[in-house]
């Protein structure tokens, strides 16, 4: 069966027009979210979806580009729609998510103490496949992004790569594709400046052809326009668009 990705957000933390980069990642009637930042309501409201429409979450990594929706997502499943989803994240990440994100604005005494409280917790071990849905399978691969914090890129099904915000690693690209059949990469891309916390353009372009041939980059500015024509042999992936994978 073919996977549908499609990007609900496509944007930077700091984008207005694309939204942050979280995405639904569909196998039938199952749909998973990758990650769910301030942006992901209005994001799906947008698509004509809701929460109502997914049935897992999954995050990468500890910014609100990447979580800061899910208050609202808790609220809705909680009091809405009455079900607990299932909440896939790295074990070292539950307990930062809870106590450094959620807490302040979901606690309330007797009711919600603790993310068991309002989803099915399924903690992930990274470099082992897990199964999500029957033809949906992921592997935390940690990628670096901002010191001290960890972060967690993905590999689905042995096929295609999703990264979560990282500094370049050109080694972990090459190894995926010529030792474990990468056909498919989606990265995050700041188009301009130094790659401090981020993989630039720059960088994204030394990458042999081969590779850049199968890349797709999201997590852009909202200048993204500016820069059609100068990408090489990559694409943009686009908001909204359904791709078959």
């Amino acid at each position: 069966m073919n996977l549908k990705l499609q990007m609900i957000g496509t944007g930077s933390a700091f984008a207005r027009k694309y939204f942050n980069n979280n995405a639904l990642l569909q196998d039938g009637d199952f749909t998973l979210l990758i990650d769910c930042g301030v942006t992901a309501p209005l994001a799906l409201h947008q698509l004509d979806k809701s929460f109502a429409d997914v049935d897992a979450v999954l995050i990468t990594h500890i910014h609100a580009d990447h979580v800061g929706g899910l208050e609202e997502l808790a609220f809705k499943m909680k009091f809405t729609f009455h079900r607990k989803i299932k909440l896939y994240i790295a074990e070292s990440l539950t307990a930062i998510l809870w106590e450094h994100s959620l807490k302040g604005g979901l606690y309330q005494a007797g009711e919600i103490t603790s993310l068991e409280d309002l989803f099915e917790v399924c903690p992930l071990t990274p470099h082992q496949p897990y199964s999500i849905s029957e033809h949906i399978q992921v592997e935390l691969i940690p990628t670096e992004h901002i010191p001290g914090k960890n972060s967690y890129s993905l590999y689905f099904n042995d096929r295609f790569f999703y990264s979560s915000d990282m500094i370049f690693n050109p080694d972990l690209l090459q190894y995926l594709v010529k030792e474990r059949s990468c056909g498919k990469i989606f990265h995050d891309c700041q188009l301009e400046g130094r790659g401090e916390v981020h993989t630039t353009l720059e960088e994204l372009m030394t990458l042999p052809e081969d590779i850049r041939k199968i890349t797709y980059l999201m997590h852009y500015g909202d200048n993204k326009n500016e820069f059609l024509g100068k990408i090489g042999e990559m694409d943009f992936i686009e908001q909204g668009h359904i791709y078959l994978l």
